[in-house]
């Protein structure tokens, strides 16, 4: 089997470095790229299995190279690690709006790098069993078409979004813990990385409009989709 294809963009040469011999040695193919029209011509061209996307790029911003990406349908289904030294909560929420899939603040351990390289590279190589249509009251979720309705209306939700309300509503009335979410959506579980479960929580409720209120926070433990009666 050939191996998968990261493109690291990157315009620190240092962090370049580094992240390509520690992607290497985990058995990956990397292409390079030290800008962010370099990295979206390069995307475009070569569709590589993930990018590992800087924010604070010359040329073009990478909150830019990852819009466009996401806008092209050839490119929409890249998944994007973005990696960056911006760590305020804004900048996740930004983030992972424009369709990131995983978010990493510099300074950063390279093995947890390759771990959340492995994490969602995996969940994107997992054979899809052949789901049911789900219907829950006004919701719909269409597992085979990765879509989403309420009341009848399209509503467009990224992979990461999609996961998490999948596995909220599929465990209906049952509560799941942060860390749960992390292992079952994310694919790690490790401390200190809630706030990214409550981050998509959030943007979730946002999209879900009326039914924002069936994603119910239990204090202290996680969330649970709320059964109608």
């Amino acid at each position: 089997m050939s191996k998968p294809v990261v493109l690291v963009v990157e315009d620190e040469p240092d962090i370049l470095d580094l992240v390509d011999f520690h992607l290497r040695q985990a058995g990956y193919q990397v292409h390079k790229a030290a800008d962010g029209l370099q990295g979206l011509r390069l995307a475009q061209e070569r569709h590589p299995d993930l990018l590992v996307l800087d924010l604070m790029l010359p040329g073009l911003e990478g909150k830019e190279v990852c819009r466009r990406l996401k806008q092209g349908q050839a490119t929409r289904d890249i998944p994007v690690l973005m990696l960056t030294a911006l760590a305020s909560e804004t900048d996740r929420v930004i983030g992972f709006e424009i369709g990131a899939d995983d978010y990493l603040t510099k300074p950063f351990s390279p093995r947890e790098l390759v771990l959340r390289v492995q994490a969602i590279l995996r969940r994107r190589g997992e054979p899809q069993a052949a789901e049911a249509l789900m219907r829950l009251g006004r919701l719909t979720i269409d597992p085979q078409r990765h879509a989403v309705e309420v009341d009848g209306q399209d509503v467009d939700l990224t992979a990461t979004e999609f996961r998490l309300l999948h596995r909220l509503a599929s465990q209906a009335g049952r509560v799941q813990t942060r860390e749960a979410l992390l292992e079952q959506v994310w694919g790690y579980a490790y401390q200190g990385y809630a706030r990214t479960v409550d981050t998509h929580v959030r943007r979730l409720r946002g999209k879900l409009g009326p039914l924002s209120e069936q994603v119910e926070t239990v204090r202290g433990i996680g969330y649970r989709w709320r059964e109608e009666t």
